[in-house]
């Protein structure tokens, strides 16, 4: 099936939902393995999409929830954010969401994500960033590192995050979604040909496929997320930010048609 044979289907399956749920789409992207760049060849695509309801929604005591998801079978996996929660999110910073607004691939695309992009910049926090990719990443090492054998794509889980705070601390902007732009701008250069042999074997083999540990990878994880820890504790106390912006922009968004 073609590219663009899935992105019919999936766009189908999201006017789908919007019906379903008499819900408006504002932006729909892939968040995973497709999006990072090493998709395996047997690969579920990871579909996220951000909604808003018609207003009276909004004016009602018994709100529906403010997340749908979709069941998730081994080719599917599609779930969204309405537009409140994904507000109050991004006043916490919160790092999926700039990585489904700025996703290489796009199922879906209104003018929200151009209107949104001012305050992605306004509320970004460094801290918050941080911290969310260094758990992640300590999280991933815990249990990964522990067995004889890893797949490939666990590796990926450690490294991404790894390198996603080292971004953080160097550019001060949410890293980039594609996988090797971050190996390109931050991985150290003797460990490339590593990265590139792992990549043949994640991007070739099915998703099951084990491997024994790089041991140079294995140092590297484990020490970056140590100097990530100890930097971080150094960083200046950031202050909150204010609500007003995300109000206005909400109301905004609701009123419109």
């Amino acid at each position: 099936m073609t590219q663009e044979n899935i992105h019919a289907i999936i766009l189908e399956k999201l006017r789908e939902i919007e019906r379903a749920h008499n819900i408006t789409i504002l932006h729909a992207a892939e968040s995973g393995s497709r999006a990072w760049g090493f998709a395996s060849t047997d690969s579920d695509y990871d579909v996220r999409f951000i909604y808003k309801h018609d207003i009276h929604e909004y004016l009602r005591l018994n709100r529906n929830n403010d997340v749908i998801t979709l069941p998730i079978n081994d080719e599917w996996d599609l779930s969204g954010w309405d537009l409140d929660k994904t507000l109050r999110l991004l006043c916490k910073s919160n790092p999926s969401l700039y990585e489904w607004l700025s996703s290489p691939i796009c199922y879906l695309r209104t003018n929200f994500a151009d209107k949104i992009k001012p305050l992605l910049t306004e509320y970004f926090s460094v801290e918050r960033m941080i911290y969310h990719y260094l758990n992640m990443a300590r999280n991933n090492i815990r249990i990964y590192l522990l067995g004889e054998k890893i797949k490939p794509k666990k590796y990926f889980y450690m490294i991404r995050p790894i390198l996603a705070c080292f971004w953080v601390f160097e550019f001060k902007t949410n890293p980039p979604v594609p996988f090797a732009e971050l190996v390109d701008k931050i991985l150290p250069s003797e460990l490339k040909p590593k990265i590139d042999d792992l990549l043949a074997i994640k991007i070739n083999t099915p998703e099951k496929t084990e491997i024994e540990h790089i041991h140079e990878l294995d140092d590297f994880l484990t020490e970056s997320a140590e100097k990530i820890h100890e930097d971080l504790q150094k960083l200046p106390e950031e202050k909150g930010k204010s609500w007003d912006k995300l109000n206005k922009f909400f109301a905004s968004e609701i009123i419109s048609a």
